[in-house]
């Protein structure tokens, strides 16, 4: 396993919550990651501006993302993974889990 590069943690803000979603904003100051997460659900993102972020793997591979506002995306669960906002700018997205 690659070594795994510690970042401020971005913020995290659960708009939403039931037995079927989990609705959960995440805002990227230029610096910060999620942190190293596995999803346990398959979920859809949907940026809420545009930006770069950086996903990088367990095995090290860091692959860059480019964010576009309203252009949503979907993953399966199991994805492990930390996301990361290498700057300058504010990155931001709302994550919908899907807990069923």
């Amino acid at each position: 396993m690659a070594e795994r590069k510690e970042y401020p943690s971005a913020t995290a803000t659960v708009q939403a919550e039931n037995e079927r979603v989990r609705v959960t904003r995440w805002t990227f100051p230029p610096n910060t990651a999620t942190g190293w997460h596995i999803h346990g659900h398959d979920y859809v993102v949907v940026p809420t501006m545009c930006g770069k972020l950086l996903i990088v793997s367990p095995d090290g591979t860091e692959n860059t993302y480019d964010m576009v506002a309203g252009e949503s995306y979907f993953r399966k669960a199991g994805v492990e993974h930390n996301v990361v906002n290498p700057g300058p700018g504010t990155v931001e997205f709302v994550e919908t889990e899907l807990l069923e």
